[in-house]
């Protein structure tokens, strides 16, 4: 449910955007969609929307969702306040880039890496495991945050705006099926374990 919401704000996005140059009566108010940069309003409004949401449904705000709050609010205010849209196109890449960063480094700072300490409540897995799938997540985070700009600064906007949509959700699915197939010989075996152990003390 919560990963449904946190697509919210890009669906609107999305959405928005292709209304462009249409005009919308909000009570006694008529407003002309302006491209890009009224659908950056609205993920911003959106965004600060979704907020509260998952606090209510998950008890919690991650580091994570605050931080890509903060890049939509700042990237898209300046695109607002600059009537730049090359500041919005660059957010994914820098959040991308980001979380690259902080994955990469949490490989050498303590004991597990980041991806362990989000995972490893729910799954008991060999440090080594650990380690392989959170490089793969590296290399996912810049190749998708470098894909971005080709597709910004390659193609004309409307093509990035539905990239930006069908990439977030595809990618997502991608490294989810990637990370799946990676733990699963090792949760498969932890499992033959268990089964073993079971038979011998009971």
């Amino acid at each position: 449910m919560k990963q449904i919401i946190e697509f919210i704000p890009i669906i609107l996005f999305f959405a928005v955007y292709q209304m462009d140059g249409q005009t919308v009566d909000i009570a006694d108010v008529s407003y002309t969609i302006d491209g890009i940069f009224t659908a950056t309003g609205v993920l911003i409004a959106a965004t600060l929307l979704q907020l509260p949401l998952v606090w209510l449904i998950s008890g919690e705000l991650e580091k994570r969702l605050l931080w890509t709050s903060a890049m939509v609010i700042v990237f898209g205010g300046a695109t607002l306040l600059l009537r730049n849209e090359l500041f919005i196109q660059w957010k994914p890449s820098i959040i991308n880039w980001g979380m690259a960063i902080a994955f990469a480094g949490s490989q050498f700072i303590g004991h597990r890496n980041l991806l362990e300490r989000i995972m490893g409540s729910q799954l008991s897995l060999p440090s080594a495991v650990w380690s392989r799938v959170c490089w793969v997540w590296v290399a996912h985070f810049t190749v998708v945050g470098a894909l971005n700009l080709v597709v910004a600064y390659r193609f004309e906007e409307s093509t990035w705006v539905a990239y930006k949509l069908y990439s977030s959700i595809g990618f997502t699915l991608f490294i989810m099926v990637v990370t799946v197939l990676m733990i699963s010989p090792s949760l498969k075996k932890n499992s033959k374990q268990g089964s073993v152990e079971t038979e011998f003390h009971p």
